[in-house]
């Protein structure tokens, strides 16, 4: 009767460990595996007669060994239980994603928990690993993650030319002022604009003058290092900030735009399009107790451009 009771608990257990949708693997210290259940069965097509009793590690060379023994050791000495999530790290077994035509991931996002299992005795000669599938959360997290990237990437462009928009240049600028503020540089800022701009509209159209602002904008970018921020200020405007850059060294990437500029042809609906432009240029004085007096005093340099006759650059 006693061995019939054994029997019949032995039968309902297999049974559990079948039945549930998570990933059961016991090894022991030497990390053999004791208990593989069907999922993981499933997933590995590793049968548990196969794996049963052998390294965990000559079946999953992926995996770092090295870590794994790292978050075990813990376990046995510690009786505690370790807990690893998918953004620490992905999987510990490389399966396939359940559901590879619909599901964007190629594998199966894992989150892992590690708990001791004690003897009669309350020594700790084995764990337990337990494989929870979490693809579906994973994926829908990065998406979101992915779509708010982008609207916040979108909110500091500017529609038309593909550059900074005003708000998100002005957050730089204000950066750079205070970092300028706490450790003086020669960081220097350029504001330019398009010299008769109305004319354009009025001679070619409204969608003339956008395909000059473009063309404006991808010249900006191409001239520009990475480490300068260009942006549309507003219209016709445009505004670059160089870091640890003086004004000398300006005034030749100014003058190199201005003179590209002069030369430049735009072909728009049969109209061959030229223009100028005019720039001023200021550099970063600690005497500016604000960002915007730094801006303005470009403004005023690129007014006195505007006075002078235009298609120049002129310094404050």
């Amino acid at each position: 009767m006693q061995d019939m009771k054994e029997l019949a608990e032995m039968h309902w257990k297999h049974d559990l460990l079948g039945s549930i949708e998570v990933g059961i693997v016991v090894v022991d210290r030497e990390y053999l595996v004791q208990v593989w259940n069907l999922f993981m069965e499933n997933h590995s097509n590793i049968a548990p007669s196969t794996i049963r009793g052998t390294s965990l590690f000559a079946h999953f060379p992926e995996i770092d060994e090295t870590w794994l023994r790292a978050k075990v050791e813990p376990v046995f000495s510690m009786k505690s239980p370790v807990f690893v999530i998918w953004e620490q790290r992905p999987f510990l077994f490389r399966f396939g994603a359940n559901r590879p035509i619909t599901s964007p991931s190629k594998f199966m996002y894992q989150n892992i928990t590690i708990f001791p299992l004690a003897s009669l005795s309350g020594q700790v000669e084995q764990v337990c690993i337990v494989v929870y599938d979490v693809t579906d959360q994973a994926v829908s997290k990065q998406a979101i993650e992915e779509l708010n990237n982008e609207l916040q990437r979108l909110s500091r462009i500017d529609g038309l030319t593909g550059i900074y928009n005003r708000r998100y240049w002005e957050e730089q600028f204000s950066r750079e002022f205070k970092r300028n503020l706490r450790k003086p540089s020669q960081s220097s800022v350029i504001i330019l604009d398009i010299d008769h701009f109305k004319k354009i509209n009025d001679n070619y159209g409204h969608p003339a003058g956008d395909e000059v602002i473009r063309r404006l904008a991808k010249l900006l970018k191409d001239v520009t290092r990475e480490t300068d921020i260009c942006g549309r200020y507003g219209g016709e405007e445009f505004t670059i900030l160089l870091p640890d850059t003086a004004s000398p060294n300006v005034m030749i990437l100014a003058q190199r735009i201005r003179e590209t500029v002069e030369k430049l042809k735009i072909e728009y609906e049969q109209q061959t399009i030229s223009f100028t432009v005019s720039l001023g240029i200021a550099q970063f004085s600690p005497v500016f107790e604000q960002h915007m007096q730094w801006l303005e005093s470009a403004d005023k340099a690129l007014y006195q451009a505007k006075i002078s006759g235009r298609n120049r650059v002129v310094i404050a």
